[in-house]
């Protein structure tokens, strides 16, 4: 089965072995619970991982449909593979490896992706208006020459902000997305994201700077037409 469960045979070990000691205990008790048929903590895994697992297959398979049958799958191979789980990584690290490898098989499969790892062409080229930033002449290059205006905390923190923010993340390049998403909104570490899609820590970095500049981009825009709205208003 593509995405086995086994960490040996899928790789699903290298850079995210150093796991914390709390988070590794209350690992070994989900996993004791979930080998023992626990649905209760099986159902508050699948609810608590069920967006974020969505937003990752998406990056790799065409449409929202093909997204949760690869998350369902992903769980089937979860529960088939739990033996095969030593500890090395976290939980969460290895249940989203497992997604990324059925979400490539899948999205291969569909004939309408190509593998994440080939999806280069994003990772070059500016990250925003290179006028607001120092050049090699100045004193501080690559420094910014105009500061970004301050945002509105009744603003960044309305709903409406959040759907803005999800907007701009469904406009980047998959590669892009994906890094974003586990960072910022799921809460991964670089280390976890590097393991999970299979990228080195250099390319996560280049790839969440690309992302956030793009994702602040779409913001200020908002903000700026909210600020001239109120003006008018």
């Amino acid at each position: 089965m593509a995405g086995s469960g086994s960490e040996s045979g899928s790789g699903l070990e290298d850079e995210a072995g150093a796991v914390q000691e709390p988070e590794r205990s209350a690992d070994r008790s989900v996993v004791v619970s979930l080998r023992a048929g626990d649905e209760q903590v099986f159902a508050a895994l699948v609810t608590r991982w069920a967006s974020p697992m969505l937003r990752l297959a998406r990056s790799h398979v065409p449409s929202d449909g093909v997204a949760e049958e690869v998350v369902q799958e992903t769980w089937l191979a979860v529960l088939n593979g739990l033996d095969g789980f030593r500890g090395q990584s976290s939980l969460r690290t290895w249940v989203f490896r497992i997604l990324v490898n059925q979400a490539k098989t899948r999205g291969v499969r569909e004939r309408r992706t190509v593998p994440f790892a080939s999806l280069a062409p994003d990772d070059g080229g500016p990250t925003g208006d290179p006028s607001r930033f120092m050049g090699p002449e100045d004193r501080f290059p690559g420094g910014w020459r105009t500061f970004p205006p301050a945002w509105p905390e009744e603003v960044a923190l309305s709903n409406e902000v959040h759907h803005v923010v999800l907007s701009a993340l469904d406009s980047l390049p998959p590669r892009q997305r994906a890094v974003v998403s586990l960072r910022d909104l799921d809460g991964h570490t670089s280390e976890e994201v590097s393991a999970i899609l299979q990228i080195t820590t250099g390319n996560q970095r280049v790839l969440l700077h690309r992302g956030r500049s793009l994702v602040r981009a779409r913001l200020e825009s908002y903000f700026a037409g909210a600020a001239i709205g109120e003006e008018v208003g």
